[in-house]
């Protein structure tokens, strides 16, 4: 492809690089640059012309004098150049030899042949000026002609003198152009320099005014920087003011957030401690009343006191988890574990809930494995389904997994009522309902979504909702994929049902709680199973009873808080110092309906194995034979 023709040529480069070493140069600098620049060549076009004319001028005067020598010959040598007297010329040509600035004289005939030919003493090699003459007869005709030829030293001298003088005067012209400049520059930039550090006092905080000084300009202008800087000065102190103000303020409404916050634990820990103690009795003698009853009606009302204390079981379990979180006594235990063990629990969990509301349950088998707190995934899944099923009222859930790259993505999908767009973030915040949608089964407090949220936090994973009203939900965790193992791992105590109940015949139980309601209805539950009980409600009871048994319990189950600021690890240490008391053959287990953080954190690090309140009789009897089997393991 040919260039066009028409296309502009490319700058050159050089006045751009000039340009930019231009820059470099301070102000003063570049001023007497651009003083002495134009000085110079102007000088130098001065001394030229002048010089040039200098030289021609005494050129021209050689040329005269020159001119003066050859006619004098030339008038000598008309009377031997006609007779041609060749010693007659030879003197003439040599007395015009003898003349100053000439070199050499020749005389011609008229034919050109020399007849006479002259040099001078100091005549140089170098060409000289040649001026010729003619000779003429006394008739007036040329008989022949006069060559002089003259030195041009004169010249050289006159143009050496010249460029000498044009050096001193250009030096000296310079010298006090530049000096005139440097001074005029430094006028100039000073108090540009100072108004340049005013900038950067400005732009530091501190003090910018400078003093006004100069020209009428540079006047004006600092007089306007001045100004300018007042007027920053006092936009920057009444920014900093506002912002104080507002630091002040944030600071008043985080430690008012601080302060509700702490009043909203300290009131669910309160309320959940106080409600939590009558529910696990009411937990305890619920399942002791059906215990050998045989009347359906009998049987029936049992059945709905069961599902009223399931009802507030599930709202005191979602505040415990919050209070667990809130607390930071939950930390992950990473195991690698099949998801599809996970799967068949939580399938037992809620199918006789999907049945009972007409709901399909479908939990689709999968043979991926994954590596992840298994109770904290439980926890997760079991509160997505179970919300679910509550917003669900026609059709069914369905859990599957699979593959994705290095992770396995759980799915939880309804054809519940939806979530609109606008509350689709909300609903992970704690407290958050949608009130106006219809939905089955009992009303959360709205902590479900809020508890699936942080633990996902916890677990390093996200959880993705996506939903279309009246259409279903979608939610999804990502979960970090592990390699199949030969046999399952041991998991938590409790996290995942036996198929079987274990049994408790002949175990001796002591069991100590300050209400009695409780210690009653745990009387009930344990003996039904064949434990041998003892009951005490405080330190003193429990420590009298170990006076007199012939040897320890098998079990000892207290409660955390007890009379008069007790509490049961105190209770539990007391027992372990007492002469006949416990040992490491027994197992200890306590239940507590405590929320607060600081207890939570308490119980946690006291390596004890906690339930909480309320606890169904199921799980307390799990709970129980997994301690003692346990201890048996390490016998």
């Amino acid at each position: 492809m040919t260039p066009d023709a028409t296309a502009p040529s490319p700058p050159p480069a050089f006045p751009a690089r000039a340009l930019r070493t231009l820059t470099q140069f301070s102000l003063a600098q570049q001023l007497v640059l651009l003083a002495l620049l134009p000085a110079i060549v102007a000088t130098l076009g001065a001394i030229a012309v002048l010089t040039r004319q200098h030289l021609g001028s005494v050129t021209n005067l050689m040329r005269a004098n020159g001119q003066t020598v050859a006619l004098q010959v030339a008038a000598m040598a008309q009377t031997p150049l006609a007779r041609m007297d060749r010693r007659a010329l030879l003197r003439a040509a040599q007395s015009g030899s003898t003349q100053p600035q000439v070199q050499r004289v020749q005389i011609w005939t008229h034919d050109g042949e020399i007849v006479a030919d002259a040099e001078s003493l100091e005549s140089g090699k170098a060409e000289g000026l040649q001026v010729v003459a003619a000779v003429v007869s006394d008739e007036g005709s040329p008989i022949g002609k006069v060559m002089v030829e003259i030195s041009l030293d004169a010249v050289q001298k006159a143009k050496n003198n010249v460029w000498l003088n044009v050096f001193g005067v250009l030096a000296a012209s310079l010298i006090g152009v530049g000096l005139a400049a440097w001074w005029a520059a430094r006028r100039i930039s000073a108090p540009i320099r100072e108004l340049g550090e005013a900038v950067d006092r400005l732009g530091a905080g501190k003090d910018a005014s400078v003093q006004i000084t100069g020209t009428t300009e540079v006047r004006r202008l600092q007089h306007g920087f001045n100004q300018a800087a007042r007027a920053l000065g006092e936009s920057q102190r009444l920014l900093q003011s506002r912002i104080a103000q507002a630091t002040a303020e944030l600071e008043s409404k985080n430690q008012q957030l601080e302060v509700a916050s702490q009043a909203k634990t300290r009131l669910l820990a309160a309320a959940s401690h106080d409600l939590r103690q009558p529910l696990h009795a009411l937990t305890l003698f619920s399942d002791g009343l059906s215990n050998g009853e045989t009347d359906p009606l009998k049987l029936q009302r049992i059945g709905h006191i069961r599902e009223c204390v399931d009802s507030l079981d599930r709202l005191f379990s979602e505040l415990l988890n919050l209070s667990q979180l809130d607390a930071g006594v939950l930390q992950p235990q990473w195991i690698d574990f099949p998801l599809d063990r996970l799967f068949d629990e939580i399938s037992r969990n809620f199918r006789a809930v999907a049945e009972q509301q007409n709901l399909r349950l479908v939990v689709r088998k999968t043979d991926l494995w994954v590596r992840c707190d298994y109770v904290m995934l439980s926890r997760i899944l079991n509160n997505l389904v179970s919300n679910s099923l509550r917003h669900t009222h026609e059709g069914g859930v369905l859990i599957g997994a699979r593959r994705r790259g290095k992770g396995v993505r759980i799915d939880v999908c309804d054809t519940g009522i939806g979530i609109a767009v606008q509350h689709q973030k909300r609903v992970f915040e704690e407290f958050f309902q949608i009130g106006p949608a219809r939905s089955t089964g009992a009303r959360g407090m709205g902590l479900g979504l809020s508890t699936v949220q942080r633990l996902a936090s916890l677990l390093n994973t996200r959880v993705e909702l996506s939903s279309v009203p009246r259409c279903g939900t979608v939610v999804r965790v990502m979960i970090r994929a592990a390699v199949p193992a030969e046999s399952a791992p041991v998991l938590q105590s409790g996290s995942a049902s036996p198929e079987g109940e274990a049994s408790l015949a002949g175990v001796r139980v002591l069991v100590i709680d300050d209400e009695r309601t409780i210690l009653e209805g745990l009387q009930v539950v344990l003996s039904n199973w064949g434990a041998i009980v003892m009951a005490a409600q405080s330190r003193e009871e429990a420590l009298a009873l170990a006076d007199h048994w012939d040897r320890p319990p098998d079990a000892v189950v207290s409660d955390l808080l007890l009379r008069e600021g007790d509490n049961g690890l105190d209770v539990l240490a007391a027992l372990e110092r007492h002469p006949r008391g416990i040992g490491a053959a027994t197992a200890r287990l306590l239940v507590t309906g405590e929320t607060k953080p600081d207890r939570l954190r308490e119980v946690a690090s006291a390596g004890v194995a906690v339930l909480y309140k309320p606890v169904s009789p199921r799980v307390l009897r799990q709970a129980i034979a997994a301690q003692l089997e346990a201890l048996g393991e390490k016998v």
